[in-house]
């Protein structure tokens, strides 16, 4: 992509984030960390760009002509996308922002954006038989993080009737081995799939130590851990059409490095670490400061980038099984 691709792009994402004129300073400061990830080493204004979009001195005529193709067209919408349904819910400003988006882009006004949306409202409590996805077995015993109990102040004791703790960690470590296998997967919209499948996680781990928890209650302990909405999504879609858009391209190390980036892994190790510290944070009555969760989390997170390596074959084997029709029905719950 070029530096004008790139600009326009990020230019329309930012008018995304602020189409509706209600974001968090923390969801402006992922917008602004994933940006720079995309920009890269080029050269992009990224303060220049803000200031543009906060004071209205840019229109979407004004950066369309700069995408000509039909992948990067694509690649800005999906990103537009991406933006408004990271917090759950569309607002009527953001509807009216991705409508007139999808119309001077030439995007179908069904497919994407509908899929999107139902994914951003995917319940957290499912019937049994809609988790019923094959994750390839694990060969190598489930491991338990010792570095939350190494976090000062975060030891905590389960309650009596908490399922056993090695249930627990193998349904932590499936749900990473599934993210990090829906990772894998081309398609870009089975990438929205990732945030609600971590939002289940939680839901249950607090379920199952008598926590009914709501859809707000756990996206702000997403939001203190640090794993933000608006950022995951835009990371792992962004870099996703980004790497299909380079290999396209066949620029050789380019297209490596976009492929590189897709198979990450990220996904497994957030996963991870949210189940692991979510799992200590209910086992102890939900006792633990801001800071104890989000130090937790960063050990955990840890724990979870050195493993991913050790459980890529069962990711890579589980993501041969899947599809994006039977994703989305095992988000949805059906």
């Amino acid at each position: 992509m070029t530096t004008e691709e790139i600009r326009a792009t990020l230019t329309i994402c930012l008018r995304a984030a602020y189409a509706d004129g209600d974001k968090h300073d923390r969801e402006r400061e992922q917008i602004r960390d994933v940006a720079q990830g995309l920009a890269g080493d080029q050269q992009v204004n990224l303060p220049g760009l803000y200031q543009d979009v906060l004071l209205r001195r840019v229109k979407l005529a004004d950066v369309l002509p700069q995408l000509a193709s039909t992948d990067t067209r694509q690649l800005a919408y999906e990103m537009a996308v991406c933006v408004c349904e990271a917090d759950g819910n569309t607002s009527e400003k953001e509807q009216a922002f991705l409508a007139d988006l999808r119309q001077s882009l030439g995007q179908s006004p069904t497919g994407f954006a509908a899929q999107a949306g139902s994914l951003a409202a995917a319940p957290l409590q499912v019937a049994p038989q809609a988790e019923a996805v094959p994750v390839a077995a694990t060969a190598q015993p489930v491991p338990h993080p010792a570095s939350v109990d190494a976090v000062p102040g975060t030891a905590a004791q389960r309650r009596p009737g908490s399922i056993p703790a090695a249930e627990m960690d193998r349904k932590i470590l499936n749900a990473s081995i599934l993210n990090g296998a829906i990772e894998l997967l081309p398609e870009n919209l089975s990438t929205l799939a990732i945030i609600p499948l971590q939002m289940r996680l939680v839901y249950q781990v607090g379920q199952s130590y008598g926590y009914e928890l709501d859809t707000g209650h756990i996206k702000d302990l997403l939001a203190t851990l640090g794993v933000g909405l608006t950022s995951q999504y835009l990371e792992q879609a962004g870099r996703k059409l980004l790497g299909g858009l380079l290999g396209k391209a066949g620029k050789g190390i380019l297209g490596g490095l976009g492929r590189q980036a897709v198979s990450s892994g990220m996904s497994f190790a957030s996963t991870y670490a949210l189940g692991h510290v979510a799992n200590q944070y209910y086992a102890g009555g939900r006792t633990l400061s801001t800071q104890m969760l989000r130090d937790a989390y960063q050990h955990v997170m840890n724990d979870g980038r050195e493993l991913q390596a050790r459980y890529l074959p069962q990711m890579q084997e589980t993501a041969r099984g899947l599809n994006t029709a039977k994703i989305l029905s095992m988000v949805r719950g059906g």
